[in-house]
């Protein structure tokens, strides 16, 4: 890539993008969270997980959308970056915990 190129960019446009890829993710996966500790409990969890996927979808889609609208493709490749790096972020820190001595995989 070369340096004009990379002038070109408009960097406060891309972080902006990042940020609120990441944020939809966190949202996403928050939202999928409460839907998994529900379904135990819920009189009808198919409803509650259909409904559930259905507002996730909607809101991850257009938030990308949105970003794709406002900036381009590059908007919302990175907004998808910040997706994934959220989705990453949140399995770091709420996986499973490994004990003294052991590695994680």
């Amino acid at each position: 890539m070369t340096t004009e190129a990379l002038t070109a960019l408009d960097w406060p446009l891309l972080a902006g993008a990042l940020l609120a890829g990441a944020g939809l993710g966190l949202m996403f996966f928050a939202g999928l969270w409460l839907t998994v500790r529900r379904l135990a409990v819920a009189r009808h969890p198919g409803i509650w997980l259909l409904a559930s996927a259905a507002l996730r979808f909607a809101l991850a889609l257009g938030g990308l959308l949105w970003l794709v609208s406002r900036g381009g493709a590059s908007a919302g490749l990175v907004g998808v970056l910040g997706f994934a790096l959220a989705r990453w972020a949140l399995a770091r820190r709420l996986g499973p915990r490994v004990a003294a001595g052991e590695t994680r995989p």
